[in-house]
């Protein structure tokens, strides 16, 4: 009988939205931001969208990840060297709490830059580099991630 009830209660949890571990009521939102431009108009927009999303969801009590990819040109956005946002970029991810922001570089852009180049290319702190900006684009789309290109 115990078993039987434990049963009932689990289903009727998951019918009407109560599964262990969400609050009622709660919304948890994703929205991947891609810059693919070398254009500080572009990317200063890319982080005022970031912003006013982390914003809008915080006075609504309600969660929100936030990651901006770059790729190709764009990938200036984060390189230590090159960026014309990185003060902004570190403002941003510091007063994000409680809302998630990641910045993510493509690794294949990169890469041919150090060939191009014909040195190092580094992004800055607040960064991590993924193998290709385009494919992780793909797969948080895949994964229920929003899109937004500024």
């Amino acid at each position: 009988m115990k078993l039987l009830f434990g049963a009932v209660a689990a289903v009727a949890m998951l019918a009407f939205g109560m599964a262990p571990g969400v609050a009622a009521g709660a919304k948890s939102h994703r929205v991947a931001i891609q810059v693919d431009q070398n254009d500080p108009a572009v990317m200063n927009l890319a982080l005022n969208n970031a912003a006013n999303i982390m914003e809008a969801y915080k006075a609504k009590g309600e969660d929100v990840e936030v990651e901006v990819v770059t790729y190709g040109p764009g990938l200036h956005m984060l390189r230590n060297d090159t960026s014309p946002v990185k003060d902004r970029i570190k403002q941003i991810a510091d007063a994000s709490f409680p809302a998630t922001i990641k910045f993510t570089a493509c690794d294949n852009t990169r890469l041919g830059m150090e060939k191009h180049e014909g040195r190092a290319v580094g992004v800055i702190p607040q960064a991590s580099v993924v193998p290709s900006g385009a494919v992780r684009l793909m797969e948080l789309q895949e994964d229920g991630w929003s899109y937004l290109r500024p």
